[in-house]
């Protein structure tokens, strides 16, 4: 391989001997620094939008651990903000949003080629991070999936079971396949614009669709990451796409070709030996380490890595948490599992 970056040696269909690892939400509230910086900012949306101390955030895991890769801090909340959807964070409480339920509402939203103005700082902070990362470190780009960002905007906030978004998809299918495929061309320009900026490869986050059942999964999951691929594959064939579908269960075999990402990313609902025999036969997996081995730690934590990068050691894979780790994680918890994963 001409590359060195491990992330895209494994995204290229390369088997190493040591995966490479990253961590999903790792520039977060389980660091001191993190804490500080958002302190510095004020509250979450100032820290998004400030490219100096997002790029900041972006950094610390990456000095403290030596990731593999750094992802952009962000937040998949972002682009519905960008359409024209009023956002704000209940502190202890999460993000809320306006609703779009109704054509009126969808038909205020604002044009796809007007986003840019207020994602603006996001891809400046991409520009920083280009620059500042070192040589070996591979910058990730990101965005939700449309049918998880359009879970958020719909209901105005999260759910436990996603029910407004299933219930405007059963009594206005029209509001709603025009509000996810707003959401669809808009993520297409979002990546884009971060592509442009310097991210190397781009993740896209399905967080909910387990929730989706029969052919909606496909049409509501599968098939708007598999037009935001191609498209972005059309006008970049170098750079590598990540795909989520969190919660897809036996779902997650196939998921390469349906959707055509270089990786998929699986949850930790299934097994590893699982992933290797019907997922990892079609291309790079990542994952799938439970979260709560962060909070934990102890000799559990050192078995389950262990065992994982055993598992998955006969191809491409990209070692990483199966969900996002928690404010409650010990920060020494994640470098033991790096030592781990790199035979410490």
């Amino acid at each position: 391989m001409t590359t060195q970056k491990t992330i895209l040696r494994a995204l290229a269909g390369e088997a190493l001997p040591t995966p490479p690892i990253w961590m999903m939400r790792q520039a977060g509230r389980y660091l001191p620094e993190y804490r500080a910086t958002r302190a510095q900012a004020g509250d979450f949306l100032s820290l998004c939008y400030n490219p100096d101390l997002a790029a900041e955030v972006t950094l610390q895991p990456i000095r403290r651990y030596g990731f593999d890769a750094a992802i952009l801090f962000a937040d998949i909340l972002l682009v519905p903000q960008a359409l024209g959807a009023d956002l704000w964070f209940v502190t202890g409480e999460g993000p809320r949003l306006s609703t779009i339920t109704t054509q009126a509402e969808l038909d205020q939203l604002k044009p796809v080629d007007a986003i840019h103005d207020t994602l603006a700082p996001v891809y400046e902070t991409v520009r920083i991070l280009a620059r500042e990362l070192p040589k070996e470190t591979t910058l990730i780009g990101f965005a939700g999936a449309p049918w998880t960002v359009a879970t958020y905007m719909i209901a105005g906030q999260g759910t436990p079971d996603q029910g407004p978004a299933h219930a405007l998809k059963a009594e206005n299918r029209a509001v709603f396949d025009a509000l996810l495929a707003r959401i669809t061309e808009a993520t297409i320009a979002y990546l884009s614009h971060q592509i442009d900026a310097g991210a190397e490869v781009v993740k896209l986050f399905d967080s909910w669709a387990g929730s989706l059942q029969d052919a909606d999964f496909q049409r509501y999951s599968i098939a708007p990451m598999q037009q935001i691929t191609q498209a972005l594959k059309a006008r970049y064939p170098d750079v590598p796409v990540i795909a989520f579908p969190r919660g897809a269960g036996l779902r997650y075999a196939g998921a390469h070709a349906a959707i055509g990402a270089e990786c998929i990313a699986v949850d930790d609902a299934v097994s590893s030996s699982w992933v290797a025999k019907h997922v990892q036969n079609s291309g790079c997996v990542q994952g799938h380490l439970k979260s709560s081995h962060m909070v934990t730690g102890g000799d559990a934590l050192v078995t389950e890595t262990r065992a994982m990068v055993q598992a998955l050691s006969g191809g491409p894979h990209i070692f990483n948490l199966g969900h996002g780790i928690t404010p409650d994680a010990d920060p020494d918890n994640v470098q033991r599992m790096i030592d781990t994963v790199r035979g410490g």
